[in-house]
This record gives C-alpha cells, sequence and structure tokens, in this order.
C-alpha cells in the first residue's frame, strides 16, 4: 500500500505539471488524502499559479527544499525534494530529516530507515531502489533531481498486488465507513454545529498553550532582522481577533505566517476568521496546516469539520469530528 502512495502521488504530482500547475507548496504526509476505495488522491489546497504565491514553508524548516532558503522561491524542482522526504516517510514510517537520511544512505546504512513493521513484507531490490530513488530527490543541486515522469516511470515496475483494491490492503471496511457515536467536548460540539461565536471565545480563551513544544529553528540572524516584526504582528492579530474585528486579524496574522515562525493557534485563529467572512476553502486549508505542524492536536480536527460542514462535506466532516474526538480521549486517558 505504501508504494501505491507513493506511485499515486507522483501520478497525480505528473497529472498537474502536464496542465501547466507543475508548482506544490509544502508537500508532506497531510497532503495525501484517500478516497472511499481507500485509493491515495492529493489534496489541491497546495497547488500553485506561480512561485510568488508562496511566502514561506510552514513546516519545520530542516524539511524545506535548500533553493527556497536561498531565494524564497518555490519551483518545480522544489516539488521533487518534498516528494523525496515524503518517500523517506513511507520507507521509516517516521519523519526523518532529510540530511540524517542521506548520512545514513551515504554511509550504507540505509536498512536502519526501513520501518521495522515492514520487514519481510519487501525485498532488499525494492528497499534499495526506493532509497536510491529518495537519493535522487533531495540533490542539493536543483538540476540533478529528477522529474516527475521519471518518478513514475521509476515505481511503476516495483508495484505490487496491483489486483488488490486498497481498501483491503489498508484492512478498513468498503464504501461508507459506520460511525459510532461519541461524545463530544465543547469545542468538538461548537464546530458540529457551526456556532462560529462559540468557537471564537473558547479559541480566545484557550490563547497559545497548545503551541509549546512547537519547534521554530531560527538563525541568530533571522531572529535579529525579523522576530521583532513577526512577533509584533500577531499581537497586533491577537487584538484585532480579541475586539472580533476579524479582516484585520487575518491580515495581521498572514503578515506572521509569512514570517520565519510557526504557530497552529496562528492558522486555527485565521481558519475561524475566514469561516466568519464565509470562507470555507481558506478555512480549511488552515485548519490543515495547523494539523500539519501539530499532528495530535484535537482542535485542528475539530476546526476542518466545522470548514467541512460549510463545504456541504458532511460525511467528510463527521469523521473528521471522530478523529479529532479521538485523539481528545487518547490525551486525557
Amino acid at each position: 500500500m505504501r508504494l501505491r502512495v507513493a506511485l499515486y502521488l507522483a501520478q497525480a504530482l505528473d497529472h498537474c505539471s502536464s496542465r501547466g500547475r507543475a508548482l506544490y507548496h509544502d508537500l508532506n504526509a497531510y497532503r495525501i488524502l484517500f478516497d472511499q476505495e481507500g485509493n491515495p488522491r492529493l489534496s489541491s489546497y497546495g497547488l500553485m499559479k506561480n512561485s510568488r504565491d508562496g511566502k514561506s514553508y510552514s513546516t519545520n524548516l530542516a524539511f524545506t527544499p535548500p533553493e527556497y532558503l536561498r531565494t524564497g522561491r518555490v519551483i518545480p524542482e522544489s516539488v521533487v525534494y518534498s516528494f523525496g522526504t515524503l518517500l523517506l516517510d513511507l520507507l521509516s514510517g517516521k519523519h526523518i530529516p532529510p540530511t540524517h537520511s542521506l548520512d545514513l544512505i551515504r554511509g550504507k546504512n540505509f536498512l536502519m530507515l526501513m520501518d521495522s513493521c515492514l520487514e519481510g513484507h519487501f525485498s532488499n531490490n525494492d528497499g534499495t531502489e526506493l532509497v536510491r530513488l529518495a537519493s535522487r530527490c533531495l540533490q542539493y543541486e536543483p538540476r540533478e533531481r529528477p522529474n516527475v515522469k521519471s518518478l513514475v516511470t521509476a515505481l511503476t515496475p516495483i508495484q505490487k498486488e496491483t489486483e488488490v483494491p486498497s481498501h483491503v490492503l489498508m484492512g478498513i471496511p468498503h464504501g461508507t465507513l459506520s460511525l459510532k457515536q461519541k461524545i463530544l467536548t465543547p469545542l468538538g460540539e461548537a464546530c458540529s454545529r457551526m456556532d462560529l461565536t462559540a468557537i471564537h471565545e473558547m479559541l480566545e480563551k484557550n490563547g497559545y498553550k497548545d503551541d509549546e513544544g512547537i519547534a521554530n529553528e531560527l538563525s541568530f540572524q533571522m531572529w535579529t532582522d525579523q522576530i521583532q516584526e513577526t512577533l509584533n504582528s500577531k499581537k497586533r492579530g491577537d487584538t484585532a481577533f480579541r475586539a472580533k474585528e476579524f479582516e484585520t486579524a487575518i491580515e495581521c496574522y498572514t503578515h506572521f505566517i509569512g514570517g520565519m515562525m510557526v504557530s497552529p493557534t496562528v492558522f486555527a485563529r485565521r481558519c475561524l476568521c475566514y469561516m466568519l467572512f464565509d470562507m470555507p476553502q481558506e478555512a480549511l486549508g488552515d485548519a490543515m496546516q495547523a494539523q500539519v505542524i501539530s499532528p495530535e492536536w484535537p482542535t485542528a480536527f475539530y476546526l476542518q469539520a466545522a470548514a467541512l460542514f460549510s463545504l456541504g462535506m458532511d460525511k467528510d466532516a463527521l469523521e473528521t469530528l471522530k478523529d479529532g474526538t479521538d485523539l481528545e480521549a487518547r490525551k486525557h486517558s
């Protein structure tokens, strides 16, 4: 199934590239969705019209393409670099920084990358081929990386059990999944009712306590040149959010997000602002970004559910509410 995910993702990128949309911002595991058949699909939220659409990579800078750090521009080869990090995720079952992975590969220790859960389920030849492909994608110089069409060519021959449906490989029921009745938290309940006033009150009351432990990797130069302006933008955004001046809050939070710091709470707050302005697609994108930064944060799932309800995607919204409730239960158990 992991091989299938890699191939379908490469095919999706090739499809977009052939239609003039070769740029994709912040490609990562959370951009991969699954349809009712269990087949992998690429979310459209990262697609870019041009290299100026994406002002920053909002996840850990250790996973950012090196040319982006140099120039601030996304190019098609940047997408291939991010695809290489995804291959490593699929191989290892972990989010390993590319530099560390390349050190293991150069030291001929690439088997240490492999997820122990996969032991006995793949041949050494297939494992070696995937590691080699990931290594090519992660080359420092963009011109030394393969293009997306060659990714499809490399991944197609190593597919396994192609006749078996994805939902069978994943071990999930076919079609509509049954939802067990669960007791929602107050925030989950507010999101299920689309009670934006209640959501605002809870986000304001919660403050930034859930941002603790979120890494912001800044050099000293970045700190001295940019940090004060970035923090001032967040402060102005918080003041506007508290005063329910949501248009100003969007503007200030957008400036903060364009800096070099990450905050799931800022994405959550801007998400709500977008919903109040009837912009559910943008709200959903922000809720997903909050999940990318903080994968175990129930609030990100609840806000995704609210945005999905706004988009009329009730089934997906209920599933997301269930995921958030499960996370909340594990958190407090």
